[in-house]
């Protein structure tokens, strides 16, 4: 197993050029990533939207029912 550490290590020894490259590769894979886990949510969401698994109030009705 590699660690944190080796890694930091080697990129350190890329060429500045290379590293900038990496840090935009890693922040694109990051955002993509992330983009995934939102649309995976959503789609959850309006799953249970569909199913009527969801429920509707204001503000004050929820902290009515979580003070109970």
């Amino acid at each position: 197993m590699v660690t944190f550490q080796a890694v930091l290590e080697f990129v350190e020894t890329l060429p500045e050029s290379q590293q900038e490259d990496l840090v935009n590769l890693i922040r694109q894979r990051l955002l993509t990533h992330r983009r995934q886990l939102l649309e995976q949510r959503i789609s959850e969401a309006r799953g249970e939207f569909a199913r009527g698994e969801v429920r509707t109030g204001t503000a004050a009705d929820l902290l009515t029912e979580l003070s109970e």
